[in-house]
């Protein structure tokens, strides 16, 4: 969803160094969108604020869809719930854009428990890269570089969303990997069908390959990461780098991507009510990307259909509480029997969009860190 606050202020009030303790719950370790909430607005103590600075913690009984949500989790999507938003498919996507996100709900929180901003320490510029495609470039504070590079994809079903939703993200990657960060701002549908994310996704890889030097950036030492939408625009770079014969990025890191097209898979049919992202959201954003429901079955949208040899190695990072949580260890898992060195985690007890979210959910903390150090490693 678009968010309503200045790209600069959402990373950083979302951003959180990693470390900590781990809190991911499943690990496997191989070699070989967004937004739909509706509810009842939530309601913190008669002050407005947390009881004790800093605490994060939730207000209301676990929602029915979530028995096991993490308790940090829950106070974010309280938050969420408290906006009122109108489900998905009810709104046009101009709507949709229009309304509250759950990063304005992790910013929320933090306002609520009283977290304060940490200093952000990445200089960022936006600079188009060809007609009707732009990105925020974020290049760590001192040094001279080379930096390695990271070629980000924000999510948002292809249809909403901005550089500013996910905006931490991008901040997180930049300052803890210490990398440059290209955050690209793709076109969108319905405005701009299927395969137009797809492409566009690509010819800005291309641009950053051509391009690295004038960012302060190594272009012998560049990575692709993406969330939701953006994970799947992410794995299609490396598959169309492939086929293309371009230099494949060194690490790609896929945070609960869309990887399929079936909706009815186990965490389809699990997820009908969860926030931010549940079947029927999805669906909409199908509908909206799709110029016939043919597309649906081409392998740029249905991964798990596609040929994935002779990739990367690869991350893949789960929600709990997601419709695509199936077709993510899908994926891993066919990457794996197709040669591909793959790191799949799973993060318990949480839901689709908590990646960017380390001030105030102590799982997207873990996440983060885990994405770093495998990124670190293949950027070294």
């Amino acid at each position: 969803m678009a968010v309503l606050v200045a790209p600069a202020l959402a990373g950083g009030l979302l951003l959180s160094s990693c470390g900590g303790n781990s809190t991911t719950t499943e690990t496997t370790t191989t070699t070989g969108a967004t937004a739909d909430s509706a509810g009842t607005a939530a309601k913190p103590d008669s002050a407005g604020m947390a009881s004790t600075p800093g605490e994060v913690k939730p207000t209301m009984a676990k929602p029915a869809w979530g028995p096991n949500i993490k308790p940090e989790m829950q106070a974010v999507i309280e938050q969420l719930m408290s906006f009122k938003n109108k489900p998905l498919p009810e709104l046009t996507a101009a709507q949709a854009r229009k309304q509250p996100s759950a990063a304005d709900a992790a910013m929320k929180q933090m306002r609520v428990s009283g977290i304060p901003a940490p200093p952000l320490n990445c200089d960022t510029v936006t600079k188009a890269l060809m007609p009707g495609v732009h990105a925020r470039i974020y290049t760590p504070k001192g040094g001279a570089g080379p930096f390695p590079v990271i070629v980000y994809y924000h999510g948002g079903g292809w249809v909403i969303a901005t550089n500013d939703t996910y905006a931490a993200s991008a901040q997180a990657l930049c300052e803890q990997v210490g990398a440059v960060v290209v955050s690209v701002e793709y076109r969108k549908g319905p405005e701009h069908k299927f395969p137009t994310a797809h492409d566009d996704a690509f010819a800005a890889y291309q641009y950053v390959l051509k391009n690295a030097a004038s960012m302060k950036g190594d272009p012998n030492k560049v990575a692709v990461v993406g969330e939701s939408a953006g994970g799947n625009l992410a794995c299609n770079v490396s598959i169309m780098a492939r086929d293309k014969k371009v230099a494949l990025p060194k690490y790609q890191v896929l945070v609960y991507p869309i990887a399929g097209s079936d909706t009815n898979t186990p965490s389809y049919q699990a997820n009908t009510e969860t926030l931010p992202l549940n079947k029927g959201g999805m669906e909409w954003f199908f509908k909206n990307y799709q110029r016939t429901p043919a597309d649906l079955k081409d392998p740029r949208i249905n991964l798990v259909a596609a040929n994935l040899k002779g990739l990367e190695p690869t991350t893949i990072i789960g929600a709990d509480y997601d419709p695509l949580k199936s077709e993510g260890k899908t994926l891993a898992d066919k990457l794996t029997a197709a040669g591909v060195k793959t790191n799949y985690k799973l993060y318990d007890g949480t839901t689709h969009e908590f990646f960017g979210m380390a001030a105030v959910v102590p799982e997207a903390k873990d996440a983060q860190g885990a994405a770093v150090s495998d990124l670190k490693g293949a950027l070294k």
